[in-house]
This record gives structure tokens, sequence and C-alpha cells, in this order.
């Protein structure tokens, strides 16, 4: 089996589809005021899919091309118990080779400017 194959396997997994179209009929205000900027390439042409599934894991975006996770947390994050989880979960992206960047929720309204220069700032590639 090659790497390319088993990398494969381990997105949009079939067993969470209905939660991920679940999810994605109903985004976070913060979510949804990001999605209008990432959606149909128009930050730096890069193509961003939300509520993507890797592994058992639903990301809230998705850049194929950079490897790039983006992560919304809002209050619910802020548990000891929610924030192990969000550590044990970014390590197994991290692990996987993708980037996660995690911004509150009320970041993304208060200065997106500065959510969307963090994002560029992970490009690595041309488009």
């Amino acid at each position: 089996m090659n790497l390319k194959m088993s990398i494969k396997r381990i997105h949009n997994n079939k067993e969470i589809l209905q939660l991920r179209r679940s999810l994605r009929k109903r985004l976070t205000p913060a979510e949804a005021f990001l999605w209008k900027v990432l959606k149909t390439k128009q930050l730096a042409g890069r193509k961003f899919v939300k509520q993507h599934s890797i592994g058992s894991y639903i990301v809230d975006f998705y850049c194929a091309f950079e490897n790039l996770i983006i992560e919304l947390d809002g209050e619910g994050h802020q548990s000891p118990t929610a924030q192990e989880y969000d550590i044990k979960r970014t390590n197994y992206l991290n692990g996987l080779g993708y980037k996660v960047l995690r911004f509150e929720n009320r970041m993304v309204f208060d200065n997106l400017t500065s959510v969307l220069t963090e994002i560029q700032d992970c490009f690595n590639k041309e488009p």
C-alpha cells in the first residue's frame, strides 16, 4: 500500500458523513463569518472546504493545497477537558503533517484582518 492510498482513507470518513453534512448546514456565527472570506478561493486563490473529516475528527476548515486546518474555538473550548481534547486532536493532526491554526471566535469578529494575515502567513506554495 502506498502512502497516497493510506492518506486518502483518512479523509471524509463515511461513518460521520451525516454529522459533517449537519455541521455544514448549521455553522456557528464565527464559522459563517469566516467562511464568507474563505469560500470560492477568495483568500489568495486557496480552496478551503468546511467541516471536513480527517480520521475520526471533523475540522472546521481545511485547505488541502497547503495541508492547513483552521479551527475556531468558542466558550466550549475553555474547560480543561475540552482543552485536553483539543491538544490531543491537534497533536494527531500535526503528526499527519497538517498545520493547525486555532482562533477564538471573537478574534474572527473583532480582528478579521489579523486572522486572515496569520492564515496567509502559513501559505508555502504558489496556487
